[in-house]
């Protein structure tokens, strides 16, 4: 099968950092599924474990995680999908990728494709789609009929987390949604995507709360730069509030959150199929439900621009836009030449 790999860690702009290869097809078993890829999603995982994660002397490593595509066989003891079914997922960061024409994904991490969406369309979704979930509901509890003076700040709202947190934050509870940009095109992104208001995180956040006249709020999610961001988040949340990450920081001082009784809450949403905790299907049916919520005209997809076709050009681009900071949206690439 055609795939793209590397086989040290080098920065993006190097030839061999990602490369077009041939490696064997995969073969399922037990709850797994082989699917043949048809669309994939580029997340800043991707370059950050590209960096990290080099393979033994000799092998190759694939990265890639968003994906689409249609079920070709199944495992021996998989039991919630078969043969021609149109899935989406997010995988599991200790197994291949899906920057390849077949992959071997656990069933219990897999939903079906929205009828709505084709398949570009879909890739963008399952990552952040699960990890915008799991810090929501898992990870800060949010209640659905959370009392409507409560606010939700997200800063870095306009990335691929950040637009299906706003749209499932201001569908599925009460708060009061603020997401944070900086640029013209990435605030205009997230007021379209629902937030009530959209404050610029390159100022003081204080400052910002202040002149649209908003509330201490009680749950903040940092969505990047952290580190950045962390006086200025412990400053303006509330007494007894939730604050959720997702990124890597430099180092953080946790005991400024003491005085405030503030709980910290980091999100990683492979832990589930890291550790095969007896809840991983959960992820199913998380997807299940996003998928109903996309086609119910609830959700809509974080597709934002269209790379071409899955290749090793075409995904350096997308890993260096990803490293830029400058993303809005999902990038997604689609089919192999």
């Amino acid at each position: 099968m055609k795939a793209i790999g590397y086989q040290k860690s080098l920065p993006i702009e190097q030839a061999e950092s990602l490369q077009d290869i041939s490696l064997a097809d995969p073969t399922p078993s037990g709850r797994d599924l082989l699917v043949e890829i048809k669309a994939i999603s580029v997340n800043p995982v991707d370059s950050k474990m590209r960096m990290r994660a080099e393979p033994a002397p000799g092998e190759w490593q694939v990265l890639g995680w968003d994906a689409a595509g249609i079920v070709r066989s199944t495992g021996p003891e998989a039991e919630l999908f078969t043969p021609g079914d149109k899935v989406w997922y997010a995988g599991a960061i200790d197994r291949p990728g899906t920057n390849s024409e077949l992959h071997v994904v656990d069933e219990r991490l897999v939903g079906s494709v929205p009828a709505t969406l084709d398949f570009a369309q879909a890739a963008a979704l399952p990552l952040t789609s699960i990890t915008a979930w799991e810090i929501l509901f898992d990870r800060l509890q949010v209640a659905r009929d959370e009392p409507g003076d409560a606010t939700l700040l997200i800063i870095g709202a306009a990335g691929g987390v950040g637009s299906i947190m706003v749209q499932l934050a201001r569908h599925l509870t009460d708060l009061r949604v603020i997401g944070t940009a900086s640029r013209p095109e990435t605030r205009s992104w997230v007021e379209k995507l629902g937030a009530h208001e959209v404050i610029d995180h390159s100022r003081p956040l204080s400052e910002e709360l202040k002149r649209i006249g908003a509330a201490a709020p009680r749950f903040v999610v940092g969505l990047n730069k952290t580190d950045l961001h962390f006086k200025q988040i412990v400053e303006v949340i509330a007494p007894q509030g939730k604050f959720a990450l997702i990124d890597d920081p430099e180092p953080i001082d946790v005991r400024l959150l003491k005085r405030k009784s503030v709980s910290l809450h980091w999100e990683l949403m492979f832990t589930r199929s890291l550790f095969t905790t007896p809840d991983m299907i959960e992820q199913h049916r998380l997807l299940e439900k996003v998928s109903r919520l996309v086609d119910e005209g609830v959700l809509q997809t974080t597709f934002n621009e269209h790379f071409g076709t899955i290749c090793a050009d075409h995904l350096k681009r997308a890993h260096a836009l990803l490293e830029s900071g400058r993303s809005c949206g999902k990038i997604v690439l689609e089919g192999f030449k």
